[in-house]
Protein backbone atom coordinates (compact mmCIF):
# COMPACT_ATOMS: atom_id res chain seq x y z
CA UNK A 1 0.00 0.00 0.00
CA UNK A 2 1.48 2.98 -1.44
CA UNK A 3 2.47 5.27 1.93
CA UNK A 4 0.20 8.30 1.50
CA UNK A 5 -2.75 6.21 1.90
CA UNK A 6 -1.23 4.51 5.02
CA UNK A 7 -0.59 8.11 6.52
CA UNK A 8 -4.44 9.30 5.68
CA UNK A 9 -5.66 6.24 7.31
CA UNK A 10 -3.76 7.39 10.47
CA UNK A 11 -5.26 10.95 10.60
CA UNK A 12 -9.14 9.25 9.67
CA UNK A 13 -7.89 7.31 12.80
CA UNK A 14 -6.93 9.93 14.98
CA UNK A 15 -10.00 12.45 13.86
CA UNK A 16 -12.10 9.39 14.63
CA UNK A 17 -10.20 8.34 18.08
CA UNK A 18 -11.27 11.97 19.44
CA UNK A 19 -15.02 11.37 18.82
CA UNK A 20 -16.00 14.74 20.22
CA UNK A 21 -15.51 16.95 16.99
CA UNK A 22 -18.77 19.29 16.65
CA UNK A 23 -18.98 18.63 13.03
CA UNK A 24 -19.80 14.79 11.86
CA UNK A 25 -18.66 15.16 8.26
CA UNK A 26 -15.05 16.02 7.82
CA UNK A 27 -13.41 16.07 4.93
CA UNK A 28 -9.59 15.93 4.28
CA UNK A 29 -8.42 18.17 1.41
CA UNK A 30 -4.86 16.04 0.67
CA UNK A 31 -2.34 19.60 -0.28
CA UNK A 32 -0.30 18.24 -3.17
CA UNK A 33 1.38 21.09 -3.78
CA UNK A 34 4.92 20.19 -5.45
CA UNK A 35 3.81 16.78 -5.48
CA UNK A 36 3.86 14.62 -8.95
CA UNK A 37 1.56 12.72 -10.52
CA UNK A 38 3.08 9.38 -8.86
CA UNK A 39 2.00 10.66 -5.07
CA UNK A 40 -1.20 11.49 -6.09
CA UNK A 41 -2.57 8.64 -8.62
CA UNK A 42 -2.63 6.02 -5.84
CA UNK A 43 -5.25 8.49 -3.51
CA UNK A 44 -7.51 8.93 -6.25
CA UNK A 45 -7.34 4.79 -7.22
CA UNK A 46 -8.27 4.12 -3.33
CA UNK A 47 -11.15 6.48 -3.63
CA UNK A 48 -9.79 9.74 -2.30
CA UNK A 49 -11.57 12.26 -4.14
CA UNK A 50 -10.75 15.82 -2.41
CA UNK A 51 -7.58 17.54 -3.23
CA UNK A 52 -5.81 21.04 -2.45
CA UNK A 53 -3.48 23.44 -4.58
CA UNK A 54 -1.82 26.85 -3.99
CA UNK A 55 -0.72 27.50 -7.43
CA UNK A 56 -3.16 27.80 -10.44
CA UNK A 57 -0.39 27.12 -13.15
CA UNK A 58 1.20 23.91 -10.98
CA UNK A 59 -2.25 23.01 -11.12
CA UNK A 60 -3.21 23.33 -14.56
CA UNK A 61 -0.48 21.72 -15.59
CA UNK A 62 -0.91 18.54 -13.07
CA UNK A 63 -4.82 18.19 -13.20
CA UNK A 64 -6.50 18.92 -16.17
CA UNK A 65 -5.85 15.49 -17.80
CA UNK A 66 -6.86 13.68 -14.45
CA UNK A 67 -10.11 15.90 -13.90
CA UNK A 68 -10.86 14.21 -17.12
CA UNK A 69 -10.48 10.65 -16.49
CA UNK A 70 -11.23 11.45 -12.88
CA UNK A 71 -14.73 12.89 -12.95
CA UNK A 72 -15.67 12.65 -9.28
CA UNK A 73 -12.64 14.65 -7.94
CA UNK A 74 -13.05 17.74 -6.44
CA UNK A 75 -10.19 20.00 -6.89
CA UNK A 76 -9.84 23.14 -4.05
CA UNK A 77 -7.45 26.34 -4.53
CA UNK A 78 -6.10 26.81 -1.37
CA UNK A 79 -3.66 29.63 -2.17
CA UNK A 80 -3.64 33.40 -2.57
CA UNK A 81 -5.51 34.10 -5.59
CA UNK A 82 -4.46 37.01 -7.95
CA UNK A 83 -7.93 38.60 -10.14
CA UNK A 84 -5.76 37.80 -13.28
CA UNK A 85 -6.16 34.60 -12.39
CA UNK A 86 -9.58 33.91 -12.06
CA UNK A 87 -10.42 33.02 -15.33
CA UNK A 88 -7.76 30.36 -15.33
CA UNK A 89 -9.26 28.81 -11.93
CA UNK A 90 -13.48 28.76 -12.67
CA UNK A 91 -12.80 25.97 -15.53
CA UNK A 92 -10.34 23.37 -13.55
CA UNK A 93 -11.41 23.91 -9.64
CA UNK A 94 -14.28 23.18 -7.73
CA UNK A 95 -13.88 25.32 -4.07
CA UNK A 96 -11.89 28.70 -3.59
CA UNK A 97 -10.82 29.02 0.08
CA UNK A 98 -9.22 32.49 0.09
CA UNK A 99 -11.72 34.95 -1.29
CA UNK A 100 -10.15 37.64 0.87
CA UNK A 101 -11.27 41.12 -0.88
CA UNK A 102 -14.08 42.87 -2.89
CA UNK A 103 -12.00 43.16 -6.10
CA UNK A 104 -11.17 39.27 -6.27
CA UNK A 105 -14.99 38.65 -5.54
CA UNK A 106 -16.08 41.41 -8.67
CA UNK A 107 -13.56 39.36 -10.32
CA UNK A 108 -15.06 35.92 -9.69
CA UNK A 109 -18.80 37.07 -9.76
CA UNK A 110 -17.77 38.44 -13.69
CA UNK A 111 -15.93 35.44 -14.49
CA UNK A 112 -18.58 32.77 -13.50
CA UNK A 113 -21.30 34.50 -15.41
CA UNK A 114 -19.20 34.31 -18.53
CA UNK A 115 -18.20 30.43 -17.99
CA UNK A 116 -21.46 29.76 -16.61
CA UNK A 117 -19.90 28.14 -13.81
CA UNK A 118 -20.34 28.43 -10.13
CA UNK A 119 -17.67 27.32 -7.22
CA UNK A 120 -18.55 26.78 -4.00
CA UNK A 121 -16.63 29.93 -1.73
CA UNK A 122 -14.66 30.26 1.02
CA UNK A 123 -14.66 33.48 2.91
CA UNK A 124 -10.87 34.09 4.26
CA UNK A 125 -10.43 35.78 7.65
CA UNK A 126 -7.43 37.33 9.28
CA UNK A 127 -8.66 35.82 12.83
CA UNK A 128 -5.53 36.63 14.27
CA UNK A 129 -5.45 40.78 12.58
CA UNK A 130 -2.06 39.70 11.42
CA UNK A 131 -0.98 42.76 9.03
CA UNK A 132 1.35 40.13 6.76
CA UNK A 133 -1.72 37.57 6.51
CA UNK A 134 -4.56 38.59 4.22
CA UNK A 135 -8.37 37.76 5.23
CA UNK A 136 -11.42 39.88 5.65
CA UNK A 137 -11.19 41.56 8.78
CA UNK A 138 -14.12 40.38 11.29
CA UNK A 139 -15.84 44.27 11.98
CA UNK A 140 -16.47 44.26 7.90
CA UNK A 141 -17.54 40.64 8.01
CA UNK A 142 -20.96 40.96 8.00
CA UNK A 143 -21.47 43.48 5.07
CA UNK A 144 -18.71 41.71 3.08
CA UNK A 145 -20.61 38.72 2.95
CA UNK A 146 -23.73 40.60 2.29
CA UNK A 147 -22.05 41.92 -0.96
CA UNK A 148 -20.71 38.45 -2.07
CA UNK A 149 -24.01 36.79 -1.72
CA UNK A 150 -26.95 39.23 -2.74
CA UNK A 151 -24.84 41.00 -5.19
CA UNK A 152 -22.39 38.94 -6.66
CA UNK A 153 -24.47 35.56 -6.38
CA UNK A 154 -21.46 33.76 -4.98
CA UNK A 155 -22.11 30.47 -2.90
CA UNK A 156 -20.32 31.40 0.14
CA UNK A 157 -20.64 28.28 1.58
CA UNK A 158 -18.62 29.01 4.96
CA UNK A 159 -15.15 30.63 6.33
CA UNK A 160 -11.83 30.06 6.29
CA UNK A 161 -8.58 31.01 8.61
CA UNK A 162 -5.04 30.00 9.23
CA UNK A 163 -4.30 31.01 12.48
CA UNK A 164 -1.50 32.51 14.56
CA UNK A 165 1.21 30.09 15.49
CA UNK A 166 1.94 31.76 18.47
CA UNK A 167 -1.04 31.07 21.22
CA UNK A 168 -3.69 28.64 21.39
CA UNK A 169 -5.05 27.78 18.74
CA UNK A 170 -8.16 26.34 19.75
CA UNK A 171 -9.46 29.84 20.47
CA UNK A 172 -9.00 31.28 17.29
CA UNK A 173 -10.96 28.15 15.61
CA UNK A 174 -13.68 28.29 18.41
CA UNK A 175 -14.36 32.16 17.31
CA UNK A 176 -14.59 31.29 13.89
CA UNK A 177 -16.92 28.65 14.44
CA UNK A 178 -19.10 31.11 16.39
CA UNK A 179 -18.52 32.99 13.63
CA UNK A 180 -19.77 30.73 10.76
CA UNK A 181 -22.83 29.85 12.91
CA UNK A 182 -23.62 33.58 13.11
CA UNK A 183 -23.98 33.87 9.59
CA UNK A 184 -25.94 30.58 9.03
CA UNK A 185 -22.80 28.75 7.06
CA UNK A 186 -22.61 24.93 7.09
CA UNK A 187 -19.06 24.48 6.29
CA UNK A 188 -16.12 25.42 8.22
CA UNK A 189 -12.28 25.40 6.36
CA UNK A 190 -9.32 25.06 8.98
CA UNK A 191 -6.73 22.85 10.20
CA UNK A 192 -3.45 22.02 8.79
CA UNK A 193 -1.14 19.08 9.34
CA UNK A 194 0.01 20.74 12.71
CA UNK A 195 -3.12 21.22 14.16
CA UNK A 196 -5.96 19.21 12.18
CA UNK A 197 -7.43 17.74 15.39
CA UNK A 198 -7.87 21.04 17.32
CA UNK A 199 -9.71 22.28 14.50
CA UNK A 200 -11.93 19.09 14.02
CA UNK A 201 -12.86 19.49 17.62
CA UNK A 202 -13.63 22.72 16.85
CA UNK A 203 -16.11 22.18 13.90
CA UNK A 204 -14.04 22.23 11.04
CA UNK A 205 -15.53 20.46 8.15
CA UNK A 206 -12.75 20.59 5.45
CA UNK A 207 -9.50 19.83 7.12
CA UNK A 208 -6.32 20.93 4.52
CA UNK A 209 -3.56 18.58 5.14
CA UNK A 210 -0.17 18.44 3.53
CA UNK A 211 2.83 17.11 4.83
CA UNK A 212 1.19 14.85 7.35
CA UNK A 213 -0.46 12.64 3.85
CA UNK A 214 2.80 12.93 1.48
CA UNK A 215 5.82 13.85 3.60
CA UNK A 216 7.90 16.66 3.99
CA UNK A 217 8.16 19.10 0.90
CA UNK A 218 11.75 19.72 -0.85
Amino acid sequence: MHKSIINLQEIKKEIHLKNNTKNQKINIIAVSKTFGIENITPLIDSGHMHFGENKVQEAINKWTEIKKKSLGVKLHMIGKLQTNKVKNVIPLFDYIHSLDNSKLANKISEEQKKQKKKLKIFIQINIGNEPQKSGIEIKNLKNFYSDCTLNLDLDIIGLMCIPPQSGKVKTYFEKMYELNNSLGLQELSMGMSSDFIEAAECGSSYLRIGSKIFGNRN
